[in-house]
Formats: structure tokens, C-alpha cells, sequence
């Protein structure tokens, strides 16, 4: 899963995702651009609710990354 963060997203607003990710045992690794922020989600984020990440502030968007067929 990405979670892509806004342009004018605060440090508050990505600690509150960190936080979030945190407190529901994921891993994840931040990449940081120019312009934005992304966080990889590493696991089984099947049960992460995109459309309550979205609505965080600072979140631009929220991809899920479907799983590889066998």
C-alpha cells in the first residue's frame, strides 16, 4: 500500500500516519521527494481501511497494491 502525501502535509499530519501504522503492528518506509512524501505499507494491508487513511490530514492518496497471482 502507498499513502501519498500532500504537498503542504505538516510533520504533525505524517506522524499521525506513522502513528496510526504503528499502533496496528505495519512496517513501513517513508521516501521523501521534492515535493512529496510517500509511505510504503509493508504487509498484509488487506485490512487497512483506505478510505479512512485518505481522510487523515496531509493525504493526498492512498493506493493499494494488489497481490501477486501464484
Amino acid at each position: 500500500m502507498l499513502v501519498i502525501m500532500k504537498k503542504a502535509a505538516t510533520e504533525e499530519n505524517l506522524e499521525q500516519i506513522k502513528q496510526f501504522l504503528v499502533e496496528r503492528d505495519f512496517d513501513f518506509h517513508q521516501s521523501t521527494g521534492a515535493d512529496r512524501k510517500i509511505i510504503g505499507v509493508v504487509g498484509q494491508t488487506y485490512s487497512l481501511n483506505c478510505q479512512y487513511l485518505k481522510q487523515l490530514p496531509g493525504v493526498l492518496d492512498v493506493y493499494r497494491i494488489p497481490p501477486e497471482d501464484e
